[in-house]
């Protein structure tokens, strides 16, 4: 098999031969289509994320068909195609697998962070942990759902049913999430890189009833805002933006310090509220409502060798929704 490897976080990934793997008990090997490129895995390599494990293979975005079962596995069969997200293990006994929040898992493991993931040919999966895919789609454009549309689904659902929603930050979630709002009958407010009139209107031929800069108020109140961008600053911007109970919700695994700001910005039981990685049930949930809603992803492919000129086109923000990978 090829990868893309980390072998130094800061470094760039390298392109490196390595032997075949055997699932072991409860795993399964899976061939890559696709596989997409998450903001996340920019914070892998730039080593903002603790303790990872090193050398890796980034990717948690991941669709492909199985072609080895280890023992022990029930249910998935050979030739099945699967998507596997970000989460891809956890212990089962603790607290918080126990009380429905694997997502807290106390022990977990983390597809292209802590076990190697989908920037290659093949990869071994936890198959408690991949999702039945169907036959419907075309590979590369189902691989975005599988984090980038999760974690949209996830922060929509701690947003709360409010109308009026805004989204700061209009790449990957935020496309697939402003159709999921709109087949729902919200309101999309769509707040992008000062001056980004490109990315603005691309907002806008997804439904958003108003797109602007992240340093520019709505033309009213908001319900919740959703932050996908990894900028603190967003947060207090975000306070001014959302009516008397509002919430804001930050989205993403990773965020720069959040400056200090007024109480008043605060207060009138507006909330300020994280969310971490998914559970299983979300990803059931999400990829059934997916073919109802008609989910439309915009991708960029790129080979697998080019991973390193996808993250960095990424991390500028030259293209609109997604890059894939496509071995």
């Amino acid at each position: 098999m090829h990868a893309m490897v980390l072998k130094t976080p800061g470094a760039a990934l390298e392109w490196t031969e390595l032997p075949d793997r055997r699932p072991g008990p409860g795993e399964i090997r899976v061939r890559v289509a696709a596989c997409g490129v998450c903001r996340t895995d920019l914070h892998v390599l730039d080593g903002e994320l603790p303790n990872p494990r090193i050398p890796i293979i980034p990717g948690h975005e991941i669709v492909g068909r199985i072609d080895a079962i280890g023992p022990g596995v029930e249910g998935p069969h050979l030739g099945q195609r699967v998507g596997i997200p970000w989460l891809g293990h956890t212990c089962g006994v603790c607290r918080y697998c126990t009380s429905g929040q694997e997502n807290l898992c106390d022990h977990p493991l983390f597809n292209g962070y802590t076990r190697d993931g989908g920037f290659a040919t093949a990869t071994i999966a936890d198959a408690r942990f991949a999702f039945p895919l169907g036959e419907a789609g075309d590979d590369v454009t189902l691989a975005p759902l599988l984090c980038a549309g999760l974690i949209g689904w996830r922060s929509l659902v701690i947003a709360g049913e409010g109308r009026n929603l805004g989204l700061y930050g209009f790449g990957a979630a935020a496309h697939i999430l402003a159709q999921v709002a709109k087949f729902q009958g919200r309101s999309v407010f769509a707040f992008t890189r000062p001056g980004d009139t490109a990315g603005q209107n691309f907002a806008r031929t997804l439904g958003a009833v108003w797109a602007g800069g992240s340093d520019e108020a709505p033309p009213e109140p908001l319900d919740a805002a959703i932050i996908f961008a990894a900028v603190g600053d967003l947060v207090p911007l975000a306070l001014r933006a959302v009516r008397k109970g509002g919430r804001v919700v930050c989205a993403g695994i990773h965020m720069s310090d959040i400056p200090g700001f007024p109480y008043r910005l605060l207060w009138e039981e507006r909330q300020i509220i994280s969310v971490a990685n998914l559970t299983r049930r979300d990803g059931i949930e999400f990829l059934a409502q997916a073919p109802k809603i008609g989910i439309v992803t915009s991708t960029t492919r790129y080979r697998l060798d080019q991973a390193n000129e996808a993250l960095a086109d990424l991390r500028a923000g030259r293209f609109e929704g997604a890059a894939v990978l496509v071995p």
